[in-house]
């Protein structure tokens, strides 16, 4: 079957056109470009991609967490957000607000990884920090949440900027931590004080 107005080169051409689409998508040219760090923090669309990097901090993966939970030497910190119970719920609803399972013998400080801050949880992650390690900005800390998540990129950043030197990022999380057989228990948020 003929079609008006083409020749016998088209059909090759169109060949030729998807085999180098396809060569160039088998060889990585359709793979996800790298995360950058930004200058900031990141203000929006907290479950994404994050960087493979952290100025100033050590990035680590699952089995050298693992290995850090065993010595026993660094500061777990949990930084995944907890919803606050809703102003306008009705007397007769009862709250109940999502439970978190994190790596044992963590710390759970919830909302200190978004983007942007306001006064009071400001000064509940610097308690707290300070509380963690003593008042030594030395002492190791790691801070995680869930992978693809940039509340642990937010606050291990900005607990660089508080002064600490000795941060550990782990990117991958409680997701990266249970997917390599890690055991998680169940966490409560250290509660702010009013």
């Amino acid at each position: 079957m003929a079609i008006r107005g083409s020749s016998s080169l088209a059909p090759s051409l169109f060949c030729a056109a998807l085999l180098a689409l396809g060569s160039s998508w088998l060889s990585g040219g359709a793979q996800a470009q790298a995360v950058a760090e930004p200058e900031g923090y990141r203000m929006q669309a907290f479950r994404a991609p994050v960087p493979e990097t952290l100025k100033g901090a050590e990035v680590v993966a699952t089995e050298q967490v693992m290995d850090l939970q065993v010595a026993g030497e660094v500061i777990f910190i949990d930084v995944l957000p907890r919803p606050p119970k809703p102003a306008k719920l009705a007397d007769d609803v009862v709250w109940r607000p999502r439970k978190r399972n994190n790596i044992p013998g963590s710390v759970w400080l919830p909302n200190v990884g978004f983007g942007a801050l306001n006064p009071q949880t400001e000064q509940y992650f610097q308690d707290n920090l300070d509380r963690l390690t003593k008042g030594d900005r030395s002492a190791p800390i790691l801070i995680y949440c869930l992978a693809d998540c940039w509340m642990s990129w937010n606050a291990a950043r900005r607990a660089l900027t508080y002064g600490y030197s000795k941060v550990y990022w782990y990117p991958e999380g409680t997701d990266g931590w249970t997917g390599f057989g890690g055991e998680v228990e169940r966490s409560e948020p250290v509660p702010a004080t009013e």
